[in-house]
């Protein structure tokens, strides 16, 4: 099926919004979302890029700072004269000081000046005429027992080792060493021994040292020291208690958007295998991609809503006044011929306002000398005779009404009928109720008392075979309720319920008070109703038709959703032959 689309049948309003859509809102948005997109990779791919380098820089640094020690363990190393001064068989520890004084003391502290990440020089030896102080140790059997010894022994290599050690005297509370620095530790067996002694060179490097290469502020994470078995030996984690316990880097749990970066150490014989890995979560390297994100938000919100301002300034001064045309057009349908009142302007939209003017007092002044003149003739012979009419029903009279039925009752008093008397006075107390409406609301009292004029009625009529009770709280009988609110229910009850009952029956009337709310209800045992009747009661609830000159249920219903709203209740109890009860309940007043 081919589709025509005339754009002509499209109005103004949905013109500019179409072009505002395709002109202006998408192509904003589509270009700013690019425009996003490629900013995002383009700071988060630098971002990765600066991370990477931050983890490399703390690799070259510590790689430098154990480089060092590894230098000066090999001028240890390859020292002649340090290595005869360790082989000497002192008679007498006068002969060791003298040696020591003149050639170990000054190698031993010109180079913890100098290099500053290193903590302490000493050499192991089992060489037992010597002094074991001032950088020398005894290679006791404790010290044979250390990790870094049994590992030594293990390699068997000349090569320097990487440990991380504890410091002299540095004990946990159980007794234990605390492993809380790093040493680089080789076997002096460059010269040949005379008298097989083995010596042992430990260079510890300070904490504080690796801790402040650690510590790298373009890396907003933590940095984990990985040994060549997979074991944290160093990390900027709180979590991990690195000098007392050895924690693999496998089994550590981290968060599910962690990024880790990676820098390894090849071709160190003493670092071979070890690993520096910096993580760092997701939204820490997004960080700046959020700054920019606002940056484009901001520019975007720039973009769309100046060119909105302006194509709303535009259009609205193009829709508002086409409409206000239009609106007096539709007046003009209707006979109003209202001018519009605006400024003389000089685009279309203005030409057209100054046309429709003039069209319209044209229009008006034929009307006026053609039709008013005859429409004024017909009006004044309608209303002539809408005043004969209203003079004809102004004879009879209301008070006429109530006169007469006075009179009744007066001469019915001089017969000494007094039961026909009270009769025609309850009736005219009904009759003048029900006609004067000056008075919407009345107390619960007087309700009482037109319902007591009403089933005397009834019980006059009915005699022995309707009896009624009635029972007011005596806190209800000054609250104020709308005035006949009750009475149409109670003649339902007489006239639906017990006039068909051959024996009679029974009305009982309740007036009680609740806090804030007025219970009226009536029970009868007379012929009851069907669920039908029931239910075309309650859906008088929901009907919104304005009932007007309709009486009984139906208007008592319609009025007090007019006064209450949905502030009142309905309860409508009956079944044949059982009776009927209704209970209304509304707020006191």
């Amino acid at each position: 099926m081919k589709l025509h689309f005339n754009l002509n049948h499209v109005r103004l309003r949905n013109k500019m919004l179409i072009v505002y859509v395709f002109s202006v809102f998408l192509p904003i948005v589509l270009t700013n979302v690019i425009f996003y997109n490629v900013t995002t990779n383009n700071v988060k791919n630098q971002r990765m890029k600066d991370i990477s380098r931050a983890v490399d820089q703390i690799n070259n640094e510590f790689r430098s700072e154990v480089e060092d020690a590894v230098t000066i363990s090999s001028v240890f190393y390859t020292d002649y004269n340090l290595n005869e001064i360790l082989e000497t068989d002192y008679k007498e520890p006068a002969a060791y000081v003298e040696a020591y004084d003149t050639y170990f003391r000054r190698i031993l502290n010109s180079y913890t000046p100098v290099y500053t990440s290193i903590q302490n020089i000493k050499i192991f030896v089992e060489n037992p005429t010597m002094l074991h102080s001032g950088g020398i140790g005894f290679l006791s059997d404790e010290m044979k027992q250390t990790d870094w010894y049994k590992l030594l022994q293990k390699k068997n290599s000349a090569y320097p080792i990487f440990i991380r050690t504890q410091q002299e005297d540095f004990l946990k509370s159980d007794g234990n060493a605390v492993r809380n620095t790093f040493s680089i530790i080789r076997e002096m067996n460059y010269f040949e021994s005379k008298n097989n002694w083995k010596k042992y060179l430990k260079i510890d490097l300070k904490t504080s040292t690796i801790e402040q290469i650690f510590q790298n502020q373009n890396l907003q994470g933590n940095i984990y020291l990985v040994n060549d078995k997979g074991q944290i030996e160093f990390t900027t984690d709180p979590a991990v208690d690195w000098r007392m316990e050895s924690v693999n880097y496998d089994a550590m749990e981290f968060p599910t958007d962690a990024i880790a970066f990676q820098a390894n150490y090849s071709y160190v014989s003493y670092l071979e295998n070890w690993r520096i890995i910096g993580t760092i979560s997701e939204e820490e390297v997004l960080k700046s991609v959020r700054q920019s994100r606002e940056f484009v938000i901001v520019l975007a919100f720039l973009n769309i809503f100046i060119p909105t301002a302006i194509i709303l300034w535009i259009t609205r001064s193009l829709n508002m006044r086409l409409i206000q045309i239009l609106r007096h057009m539709k007046k003009v349908k209707n006979q109003h011929f209202d001018t519009i009142k605006a400024g003389e302007y000089r685009d279309e939209i203005g030409q057209l306002t100054s046309e429709f003017n003039r069209m319209t007092i044209q229009v008006k002044s034929l009307i006026d000398d053609v039709y008013i003149a005859d429409i004024q003739t017909k009006t004044l012979e309608l209303e002539r005779r809408k005043a004969q009419l209203n003079a004809l029903q102004s004879q009879i009279n209301p008070h006429f009404l109530f006169n007469a039925l006075e009179t009744i009752r007066m001469r019915s008093l001089i017969k000494d009928e007094a039961e026909t008397a009270k009769i025609i006075h309850n009736m005219a107390k009904i009759f003048r109720t029900s006609l004067t409406w000056g008075k919407d609301r009345v107390m619960v009292s007087e309700e009482v008392e037109f319902i007591i004029c009403f089933l005397e009625i009834q019980k006059y009529r009915f005699e022995d075979r309707m009896v009624y009770e009635i029972e007011i709280d005596p806190s209800a009988k000054g609250c104020m309720v709308p005035k006949m609110m009750f009475l149409p229910f109670v003649e339902n009850a007489s006239i639906h319920g017990i006039e068909p009952l051959k024996h009679g029956g029974l009305i009982q009337v309740k007036v009680a008070r609740a806090d804030e709310e007025l219970i009226f209800s009536i029970t009868d045992n007379g012929i009851g109703m069907d669920e039908g009747k029931v239910q075309k009661l309650y859906r008088y609830l929901d009907s919104e038709e304005e009932l007007g000159e309709r009486i009984g249920v139906q208007n008592v219903i319609y009025r007090l959703k007019l006064i209450y709203g949905d502030r009142f209740q309905i309860l409508i109890q009956s079944s044949p032959g059982q009776g009927t009860f209704i209970q209304v309940k509304v707020p006191v007043e």
